[in-house]
């Protein structure tokens, strides 16, 4: 095991679906000195029923060419192959189109979500897993034909415990069993803290497991509590360290020294922050921050 400058980026968040306020966003995140940026194209319209978007894609590109800068990629969060079966066709055309705009983009990696479906008796959820080993590995053809790396982030349920989707460790074991040269994951800590927290499960065990597959990261703070009491506005689930706020980091009580003395991540990991725009004046800080917990990483060699 070896300790290496793994990358640190950001993603450029809250930008208009007009990109009328993209290039201000990107100066902002290149001056915390970060190296790679998460293009958030989930949110700006370069694709529309499955289909690239020529001119909005060709806007985009001329606004992120030429700033020296390394990109990632954040799909649409509703690719789920976990769906229905009747339902799988139109995910994976919207994920193709995607990915293929992600590479003319110069991305590096690219983000889909792990599937999420209503919980349901063990055969009928080990059937499911089965058709998104089958759709990640031809994803993953299509990334490597495309020279990107496609990584599934873990997500989490809700308070109610009626969905189910992977925890951090059975991700890992759905990535092995895949061995696939181009399917990797993306390891968000603070998903994994309120799936864990739910469940029961060790946070640092769990993300443990995942790291090794974890090509890219995403770096936010919470406190992994429930989002189970109504709730008037964001500062009042503030008060209350509920749910996924996207905090800055240092804000919330996720052990990222304990987790960085347990986790091996791949060599060239890049462990990209995503900062609710409420925290926006805290990004240098959180980039700060960010780079001193990563500067104790441990890395192995792909």
């Amino acid at each position: 095991m070896a300790r290496s400058a793994a990358r640190v980026g950001m993603t450029a968040m809250g930008v208009a679906a007009d990109l009328s306020d993209i290039g201000r966003r990107l100066d902002e995140v290149q001056e915390t000195g970060v190296s790679c940026v998460e293009l958030p194209t989930y949110d700006l319209d370069v694709v529309i029923a499955g289909r690239i978007n020529r001119p909005q894609l060709a806007a985009l590109k001329q606004i992120t060419e030429g700033r020296g800068l390394a990109y990632t990629v954040h799909g649409p969060h509703p690719i789920n192959f976990f769906d229905d079966v009747f339902r799988l066709p139109r995910h994976f055309e919207v994920l193709k189109a995607s990915m293929e705009a992600a590479a003319e983009l110069g991305a590096i990696h690219y983000v889909v979500h792990a599937g999420m479906m209503p919980v349901m008796q063990s055969q009928g959820l080990e059937v499911a897993y089965a058709r998104q080993r089958e759709l990640l590995s031809e994803a993953g053809d299509l990334a490597k034909a495309l020279g990107l790396y496609l990584c599934v982030e873990n997500i989490y349920g809700e308070y109610l415990g009626k969905i189910h989707t992977p925890t951090p460790a059975r991700l890992a074991a759905e990535l092995k069993a895949i061995g696939h040269s181009h399917v990797w994951a993306t390891l968000d800590v603070s998903h994994g803290y309120l799936e864990l927290d739910f469940q029961g499960l060790d946070l640092v065990t769990e993300c443990a497991a995942l790291a090794p597959f974890a090509k890219h990261l995403h770096i936010h703070d919470s406190f992994g509590r429930q989002d189970d009491i109504w709730m008037y506005t964001q500062g009042e689930r503030l008060a209350f360290g509920h749910g996924d706020l996207h905090l800055p980091v240092g804000w919330g009580d996720i052990p990222w020294d304990r987790l960085m003395a347990a986790c091996v991540f791949p060599e060239g990991a890049v462990f990209n922050i995503e900062l609710d725009r409420r925290y926006w004046n805290h990004r240098r800080a959180c980039v700060d921050a960010t780079r001193a917990f990563v500067a104790k990483a441990q890395f192995s060699s792909i």
